[in-house]
């Protein structure tokens, strides 16, 4: 399998993550297999481009900018980064949507924040905090 096609692989696998997570109800079995099947299978394919192909980078490290630079350089390095990407924000995405949940929040105020989390991952997360702080404001407020 070339590089290319790992690539082209994980975002489709990813995407059908995301789309299962916003689009179908949120069933625990199928918490679990974004969880324990998608993200396991995104963090060992990642793991083994890293395995295999970071010693072989020349110049590579996470010591200056010039050291990431030849990280993502090379294919393998680039493909490893894109899938590390991949993982993290539809596990952080899963976590906003389990919690967004559990807090009663209507999947229309829920599908903008993970959209956020899915294009721009952090930036989801804020804005993901924040809503939480504004409920905690406001039932602050009340009480």
């Amino acid at each position: 399998m070339t590089f290319a096609n790992l690539f082209s692989l994980a975002n489709t696998a990813a995407l059908g993550g995301w789309l299962l997570l916003v689009f179908l109800p949120r069933w625990r079995r199928l918490i679990g297999v974004l969880r324990f099947g998608l993200i396991f299978g995104l963090a060992l394919t990642y793991t083994v481009l890293i395995f295999v192909y970071f010693f072989r980078i020349e110049g590579a490290g996470f010591g200056s900018i010039a050291q990431v630079r030849a990280i993502f350089m090379s294919d393998a390095g680039l493909v490893a980064g894109w899938i590390h990407y991949l993982a993290f924000d539809l596990f952080v995405g899963i976590w906003i949507a389990v919690e967004a949940d559990k807090r009663g929040y209507h999947r229309l105020l829920q599908a903008p924040i993970l959209a956020a989390t899915f294009l721009f991952g952090p930036f989801g997360l804020l804005l993901f905090y924040l809503t939480r702080a504004t409920e905690m404001a406001l039932s602050a407020r009340k009480a």
